[in-house]
């Protein structure tokens, strides 16, 4: 990054990287002194620092949340360099619950590694308690299989295991939004999962309700059609 005439105005989702990226472009700029140029301030609303004039003197750059694949390749750096155990499918359980947060990625792999000394999906799941993500992935599976009442044993396991309907649904969304199917039955789905999302903020969490979502998923695998 060039220093222009307006200095850098970076803002995002955290853990993608904002504060690190200023530090470094600090070191390369003053060197070995860099920190005694820089004045680092966090929680700024909670400060009271109006934060607009900043940003009218500043270019703006919006920081994204980062890939599964870009979490995947420093975490691959980390766990080589630090001799961790571990399987893919323990990485790919430590990635899902970070939603894009390189921070998150390693505070999950590190209490992972804490505890068990070894990152496979079973540990992980203790950690993060991510079953969620692994019973949901099966449902959609199922629904798409036209295994509709495995789908639905599926989902009254995690209902009698006292997972909240809004936990549920929430990860069941991510987790449609990016499996891999046709885009226009993705769309669908995603639709009937915001539906029932709705209801269940409404206050109708229920067994049946989760089960309904089930069903209306089943019901447009048969018939979504193409744009």
């Amino acid at each position: 990054m060039k220093m222009r005439s307006h200095p850098p105005y970076k803002w995002g989702p955290p853990g993608t990287g904002k504060t690190i990226s200023i530090l470094a472009l600090s070191h390369e700029l003053l060197g070995p002194n860099y920190r005694e140029a820089v004045l680092e301030l966090n929680a700024s609303d909670e400060m009271g620092i109006d934060v607009e004039p900043i940003q009218s003197r500043c270019a703006l750059v919006r920081f994204s949340r980062l890939s599964d694949q870009e979490i995947l390749g420093r975490l691959m750096v980390v766990v080589q360099y630090e001799n961790v155990p571990y399987v893919p499918e323990g990485l790919e359980a430590i990635i899902f619950p970070a939603d894009g947060e390189m921070r998150q990625a390693l505070n999950n792999l590190q209490a992972t590694f804490s505890g068990f000394r070894f990152g496979n999906q079973e540990n992980v799941f203790e950690v993060c308690d991510q079953l969620t993500r692994f019973t949901s992935r099966n449902m959609v599976r199922n629904v798409l299989g036209s295994k509709f009442y495995d789908a639905c044993h599926g989902m009254k396991q995690l209902y009698d295991l006292g997972y909240s309907p809004t936990d549920i649904i929430t990860t069941l969304f991510r987790i449609i939004k990016n499996y891999d199917m046709a885009e226009y039955l993705k769309l669908e789905f995603m639709k009937e999962t915001g539906f029932a999302h709705m209801r269940i903020c409404d206050g109708v969490g229920s067994y049946l309700q989760l089960c309904g979502l089930l069903a209306k998923l089943a019901v447009a695998r048969e018939t979504a059609k193409p744009a």
